[in-house]
C-alpha cells in the first residue's frame, strides 16, 4: 500500500483537485494560512492567501462568502436604498459594495456569537464533528460572561504519553529544521501544497531562511515540528519515507486583555493535496496539542481563512501596488475601466528616497556614496531613519512594551524576542539592490538627532508566491507584509491627533524601501493602528479575510475589520501571524 501512496504523490498534476478539496473538511479546514489577498484594486483572479492554519484560500474572485448572498437579497437592499434616498443620489451604488456590507454584518454576527456564516459555510460548521470535541467556543453559544480557560490545565503525568495513531502506511516524524536536507523537504512540501488562491494562480513559496526564522524563536522546541511520513520498506536504517504532512507550534507569551498566559502559536498545517482524503489534519492538530500539553502549555493562538468555531476577531487584507505593470500582467490586479496603465503607474508612484532619512543616509540608500569609501557599517552620522542594529534592541523593546498596551491581544516580547523577530532574519553580507542574501525581515528605527532616543520603528517581511499560471516573463510574485511598528508620538500632548500623520510617514518610507528592494506589492491587515493610514496611502481592500482563534480560552470579540463598541477598527488585535 505504501508503494501505491508514493506513486500517487509523485504525479505532477491532480486529476480531480476539486473532489479532493471537497473531501478535506473538518480539521483540514484549518489548513493553510493567511487569507488570500487581493491587490490594491485586486482583480477577480489574483491573490494568494497568507497562511496560518487556514488562512490560505480566500483571495481570488472576490469574497466567496459575499458571493453566496442570494441575488434577491441584494436586489431588495438596493431597492430599499434607492426608495429612501432617491435614484439620483444612488446612481453610483455598486452591487459589490452592497454584498460586502451584507457580508460584514454577517461576520459581525458570528463574532458576537449570534450565528454561523450562512449558506454553504453554515452547513459545514454543523458538520464539524472534530471541532465539537475540542475546547473552543462553539458557534452560537453567545458572548462569554468572563474571560478564562474552557478546560483546566493538568499535570504532565496526566497527559497522553504516546502519539495518536495514524492511518496505516503513515508514521510520525519530528522534522529537524537544523538539518539542511529535512529543511529542504519541508520547504518543498509547503511550496507545493500549502496556501494558494481559489483559482490556483498563486501559491506561497516560503524560503528556507523564512522557515528557520519562523520556527526557531527563543525557547523553541524541536518536538513541536511534527511531520508525517509515508511508512514502508527502507533502503537502510537512516532512510526516511517521504514527508507528506506537517504542523508546527512555537512558544509565545500572550496578553489577552488583562490576562497573561504562556501559549503556543500554531502554524504551517499542511497535508499533501493527494492525501487529504486520509483525514490526517485532525490527527495532526491533536498531536501538536498533545506535544504542547507535555510542556505545560494549554492555550494556543492560530488563524485561518475559513470560519471555524469560533473567531475572536476577523481582519481584512489590504494591498498597495508597487510594481503596477507586473501586477497587471500576472493578473494580480487590473487597470480600472476609467483609467490607463500610465495613469495607474503615476497614481502609485513613490519617492525615490525615504523622507525621514537624513542626507547622508539618503545618499547611501540611493547608492550615490558608492566609490567614496562609505558603507552602512562605516556610517558615523546619527539621527533620522536608519536600519535597526543590535544596540537598538533595549530601546525598541521599551517602546514596543508601551505602544502595544493599546491593543487587546498582543505577544509580550523580551529583548531576546525583539532581537529575533526584528533582526535575526536580516540576511548576510552587504545590501545589494535593497536586500541582503537570505533576508526575510526589514527593520528600521528613527533616532532623534538631539536626544539619540529611538522614537519610532517600522518593519516588514517578505513572503513571495509562485505564479502558477503560465507566464513567459515572471515566475514569482514578490510581496512585502507590514510587520510591527511603534511611535512615541502617541504618548505626547495631542498624541492621538498626531498619530495618523506619523504612521503615514513611517509606512510610506517602509513602502519606499520595499519598492527599492523590488517588491511588487505591500500588504497589510486591518489590525493595530493600520486603519488610520490604509486609505490615505492608497491601499486597496482585498477580498481575503483572516480569522483569529484562541484554543482553550474564551474571550469577548476583539475589534478587527470593524469597530466593536468604543474600540476602533483593528485595535483589538496586536498579533501579526507569519
Amino acid at each position: 500500500m505504501s508503494g501505491y501512496i508514493e506513486e500517487v504523490i509523485d504525479d505532477d498534476e491532480l486529476k480531480n483537485q476539486q473532489q479532493l478539496e471537497d473531501e478535506a473538511s473538518e480539521g483540514e479546514d484549518q489548513e493553510g494560512g493567511h487569507e488570500n489577498e487581493g491587490a490594491a484594486e485586486p482583480s477577480s483572479s489574483a491573490t494568494v492567501s497568507k497562511g496560518k492554519k487556514s488562512k490560505k484560500k480566500k483571495k481570488a474572485k472576490g469574497n466567496k462568502d459575499a458571493n453566496d448572498i442570494p441575488q434577491a437579497v441584494v436586489d431588495h437592499v438596493v431597492s430599499e436604498i434607492r426608495q429612501k434616498h432617491g435614484s439620483s443620489t444612488t446612481e453610483s451604488l455598486d452591487e459589490a459594495h452592497v454584498r460586502m456590507a451584507l457580508d460584514k454584518l454577517r461576520i459581525m454576527d458570528v463574532l458576537k456569537g449570534k450565528s454561523g456564516i450562512g449558506g454553504k459555510n453554515r452547513k459545514e460548521m454543523g458538520e464539524h464533528k472534530f471541532w465539537a470535541t475540542q475546547p473552543v467556543p462553539q458557534l452560537g453559544e453567545g458572548v462569554p460572561e468572563e474571560d478564562g480557560p474552557i478546560e483546566p490545565s493538568k499535570p504532565a503525568a496526566e497527559v497522553r504519553q504516546t502519539p495518536y495513531p495514524l492511518p496505516s502506511d503513515f508514521e510520525w516524524s519530528i522534522v529537524d529544521v537544523t538539518d539542511e536536507s529535512e529543511l529542504k523537504e519541508l520547504h518543498e512540501l509547503l511550496s507545493g501544497h500549502y496556501v494558494e488562491d481559489d483559482d490556483a494562480s498563486f501559491r506561497f513559496n516560503y524560503s528556507s531562511q523564512f522557515l528557520l526564522w519562523a520556527l526557531k524563536p527563543p525557547g523553541w522546541y524541536k518536538d513541536w515540528h511534527v511531520g508525517v511520513r509515508v511508512a514502508g520498506k527502507k533502503k537502510d536504517a537512516n532512510s526516511k519515507g517521504r514527508l507528506v504532512a506537517f504542523i508546527s507550534a512555537v512558544p509565545v507569551q500572550l496578553r489577552v486583555r488583562s490576562n497573561m498566559m504562556s501559549a503556543s502559536e500554531v502554524n504551517f498545517l499542511c497535508v499533501h493535496k493527494k492525501l487529504r482524503s486520509k483525514r490526517l489534519a485532525p490527527v495532526l492538530i491533536k498531536e501538536i496539542t498533545r506535544q504542547c500539553h507535555l510542556k505545560g502549555i494549554f492555550q494556543a493562538i492560530y488563524t485561518g481563512g475559513v470560519v471555524l468555531p469560533t473567531p475572536i476577531s476577523t481582519c481584512r487584507y489590504y494591498h498597495r501596488s508597487l510594481n503596477v505593470p507586473k501586477l497587471v500582467e500576472i493578473r494580480f490586479t487590473s487597470v480600472p475601466r476609467n483609467s490607463t496603465m500610465a495613469r495607474m503607474i503615476r497614481q502609485f508612484a513613490l519617492p525615490s528616497t525615504p523622507r525621514l532619512m537624513n542626507a547622508e543616509q539618503s545618499a547611501l540608500f540611493t547608492g550615490s556614496n558608492e566609490g567614496k569609501g562609505k558603507s552602512s557599517t562605516a556610517l558615523s552620522v546619527v539621527g533620522g531613519l536608519r536600519e535597526m542594529e543590535d544596540r537598538d534592541v533595549p530601546k525598541v523593546q521599551g517602546l514596543w512594551h508601551r505602544y502595544m498596551q493599546r491593543f487587546g491581544i498582543v505577544p509580550v516580547m523580551s529583548e531576546d524576542d525583539i532581537r529575533h523577530q526584528l533582526l535575526s532574519g536580516r540576511g548576510e553580507g552587504p545590501i545589494k539592490k535593497g536586500r541582503r542574501d537570505g533576508q526575510v525581515v526589514w527593520s528600521y528605527v528613527f533616532e532623534d538627532p538631539v536626544t539619540l532616543e529611538i522614537t519610532d520603528y517600522v518593519s516588514f517581511y517578505t513572503l513571495p508566491s509562485a505564479i502558477m499560471q503560465a507566464n513567459s516573463k515572471y515566475t514569482t510574485l514578490d510581496a512585502a507584509y507590514l510587520f510591527y511598528y511603534a511611535t512615541d508620538v502617541v504618548f505626547k500632548p495631542d498624541g492621538e491627533s498626531r498619530l495618523k500623520k506619523r504612521l503615514e510617514e513611517l509606512v510610506t518610507d517602509a513602502m519606499i524601501i520595499a519598492a527599492q528592494a523590488k517588491f511588487d506589492v505591500f500588504n497589510a491587515l486591518t489590525l493595530m493602528d493600520n486603519g488610520l493610514f490604509l486609505p490615505e496611502l492608497k491601499f486597496g481592500s482585498g477580498d481575503g479575510l483572516l480569522n483569529y482563534y484562541l484554543y482553550n480560552w474564551r474571550t469577548t470579540p476583539l475589534a478587527g475589520l470593524e469597530a466593536i463598541g468604543d474600540v476602533p477598527m483593528g485595535r483589538g488585535v496586536g498579533v501579526v501571524m507569519l
